[in-house]
Order: structure tokens, then sequence, then C-alpha cells
């Protein structure tokens, strides 16, 4: 009786290792593709043509339709902030230090990490959805047979539009955390309103506000330009737009996460050596 080749059965069959590598060659061609997009997002600022009112509008959409959603949540972390640490205070007698805590932690991390991931969940969806639905429908194939540079009229206009947009909804979002933590302080603590903002204020340091309003940008430029790369790769049809979506939130949030790591370090050592 004859046997039969076991290689033959499985002549496209590959190993962990080969597996494991052309997976690592595609991370880092998506590292490679995706810098190049960003690097050309950057450079389009230089040169014209310049879609201002393209910028315009996507400010609005994403500073202003973000701003119900943030200043909800900063009110109500600023106030769970105060309840979290009012028995704590009051143990050792120091209630009015409720203020500087609330203060110091909104602005210099609370306040830029969760503006930048509500961002993230709200917009970079809805920026990788809309260009990924115009991959799809041929359009952005269209844009380049017209000549238009889809990097240019797609992807700058968003990147510039969050980046500005974001410090001043983590400014928002700071001050809403800041009047949630008074409301609750007021009530639960009895502290005075001059007694809370006095100490808010003067605990707040330079290097404070600069680190609270660099962040932002930085988160900024990552949300839109996660975003438009993966709209802009959409692989699939519809369903490959859903991919996109999730991967996009996703990506974005986890790159936010581990910079700030990175930014925090950085902006620690700028504040004790040079501020």
């Amino acid at each position: 009786m004859a046997t039969t080749n076991p290689k033959l059965l499985e002549p496209n069959a590959v190993s962990l290792a080969d597996a494991v590598a052309a997976r690592a060659k595609q991370s880092v061609l998506h590292v490679q593709e995706y810098a190049l997009l960003s690097a050309r997002s950057i450079a389009n600022l230089f040169g014209p043509p310049r879609y201002v009112s393209d910028i315009l509008e996507q400010m609005d959409i994403i500073g202003v339709g973000s701003l119900p959603i943030v200043l909800l949540t900063g009110f109500f972390i600023g106030a769970v902030m105060v309840l979290q640490t009012a028995a704590q205070f009051q143990r050792f007698g120091q209630t009015v230090l409720t203020a500087d805590m609330v203060s110091l932690a909104l602005v210099r991390e609370l306040g830029p990490s969760i503006t930048g991931l509500l961002v993230a969940g709200r917009n970079a969806s809805g920026i990788a959805s809309e260009l990924g639905s115009m991959v799809v429908t041929e359009q952005v194939d269209a844009m380049r047979a017209m000549g238009t540079d889809p990097i240019r009229k797609l992807v700058t206009p968003r990147m510039v539009a969050t980046v500005l947009m974001l410090p001043l909804l983590t400014a928002m979002a700071d001050l809403m955390g800041l009047t949630g933590g008074y409301l609750v302080a007021s009530f639960t603590l009895r502290l005075g309103a001059v007694s809370f903002w006095t100490r808010a204020m003067n605990i707040l340091e330079f290097s404070d506000l600069m680190q609270g309003l660099t962040k932002p940008l930085v988160y900024g430029f990552i949300i839109a330009t996660v975003a438009c790369y993966q709209g802009l790769n959409v692989k699939g049809g519809t369903q490959g737009v859903g991919r996109a979506t999730t991967q996009a939130v996703v990506t974005a949030s986890v790159i936010i996460l581990i910079t700030n790591f990175f930014l925090t370090k950085l902006m620690l050592y700028l504040a004790g050596h040079l501020f």
C-alpha cells in the first residue's frame, strides 16, 4: 500500500518563527507608514494650499462637539476626588489641603489624561470612520486623480484642529473639576470659597501649568494622526471601516497612556532644572 507523504498534505504550513517574523515586519511597516504620514501632515503647514475653512470646521466638530462631555466628566472627577480624600484629611485635621490636592492632580495629570482619552473615544472613531468610508467609496482615489493631496486636504486640517482645541478643552475640564471639588468641599467639609480658591490657585506653579498644557498638544497630535492613518488604510469594505474605527480608538488611547509616562518624566526633569 502506498504511503502518503505528510508534507504533501500541508504545502502551506508556516512555522511559528516565520509567523512571528512576518508579524514583526508588518508592525515595523505600520510604524514607518505612520511616521511618514505624521511628517507629511506637519510639512504641509509650511506651504500652500492651506485649507483654513476645513480647519475651522474641524475645530467646531472636535472642540465644540466634545465640550459637553468634557465639562460633565471634569466636574464629577473633581467632586469624586474630594469625596475620596475628605475622610483622610479629616483624620489629621487638614481638610484645607483638599484644595491643594484637587488643583495639583487635575492640572498636572487628570485633566490632560482624561480629556485626551475622552476626545480619543469621541473623535478618533469619527475621523477613522469618515476617512475609511471615503476610501471604500473611492473618494480618496478621486481626490488624487484631480491632483489634490489627501494628506494635505484630510489629515492636516484635522491634526491642526485637534492640537489647537485639546489644550482649551483641558483648561475647561480643569476649571469644571475645581468647581465640582469646591461644591462638594463646601457642603461636606464646610470650606469657604475664599479659602478653597485661594489655596487652589496659590499651590500652582508655572511648571504645573506647563505640564498640564503641554501634554494636550502631544495628545491632540497622536489622536488625529492615528485616527487618520487607520482611516486611510481601511481594507475589506464596510467591515474594514468598523475594524479601523475600533483600532483607532484603542491605539490612540494606549499610545496616550504610554506617552503620558515619558512626558511626565520629562516635565518633572525640566521643572527641577529649568523652572
